[in-house]
């Protein structure tokens, strides 16, 4: 029998969801996704959870991921969306809204989760670190597959700024640079990282791992650097499996 969950991963500009499958960890049909209301107050954002849930008649238990650190359901840091986040129950405010229970966590997390279970981290052993490459930088560390939540690597201090600050896919698009120039800033980043950390893999994902082969090639750090093979779809695997298995916080 087939074994279904249900994921939904909330982010600064839109919110999707979709049934997963979780035998081959794929989406289940299509996405539904909803621009994020604006300002990104949680009872309004709840509200669109709700609507996407309600969609697909779903009623069992969902994983739904937050742009920030996650401790038992609450949020304790809020980068891209509205700061009345930080103190809030996502997961209490979203079982008022749905039939089920909820389990929550980092987006990038939840990325992992996914990448080390159906992707580029499957069956690797040792330090692997997941890298997602959007309007900030998440993270997600693995230590012999077992996830070490809420590490904000995007927030490392690289010449005297957060990392994300310059290394981020949405500093490439605000400031118009190519491929080659925003590589060199990614190098960097890595390299201050990779100082910390020394991880055995680094897996990119984010929206800018579709076209990884135009910068991926040109970063010339130690570790083996491998884009995502999930790419935006793995917040929502993740979320999904994470509630299925009662991974994260």
């Amino acid at each position: 029998m087939r074994v279904q969950g249900f994921g939904v991963d909330i982010g600064g500009s839109g919110i999707k969801g979709c049934l997963v499958d979780l035998d081959k960890g794929v989406l289940d049909g299509e996405r539904l996704r909803i621009e994020t209301p604006q300002p990104s107050l949680p009872k309004a954002v709840c509200e669109v959870v709700s609507r996407i849930v309600t969609s697909f008649g779903w009623t069992d238990r969902i994983g739904v991921t937050f742009p920030g650190v996650m401790k038992s359901g609450v949020a304790y840091t809020s980068a891209n969306m509205d700061k009345s986040w930080i103190g809030t129950d996502l997961a209490a405010s979203v079982a008022e809204h749905i039939p089920g229970t909820v389990q929550t966590l980092n987006d990038a997390d939840a990325a992992g989760i996914a990448e080390m279970r159906y992707g580029a981290g499957r069956d690797q052993r040792g330090v692997v670190l997941m890298l997602t490459f959007g309007t900030g930088i998440g993270s997600a560390l693995f230590i012999d597959g077992v996830l070490v939540p809420n590490t904000e690597f995007g927030h490392i201090q690289v010449d005297g700024e957060d990392g994300e600050k310059r290394a981020s896919a949405a500093a490439r698009e605000r400031e118009d640079l190519g491929y080659p120039h925003w590589a060199k800033r990614v190098d960097h980043y890595l390299d201050v990282l990779e100082a910390s950390v020394w991880p055995d893999l680094i897996i990119v994902g984010g929206g800018v791992s579709k076209k990884a082969e135009k910068w991926v090639p040109l970063l010339s750090t130690r570790t083996p650097v491998v884009p995502a093979e999930l790419q935006n779809d793995a917040g929502i695997v993740g979320a999904a499996l994470a509630a299925h298995e009662h991974i994260g916080q």
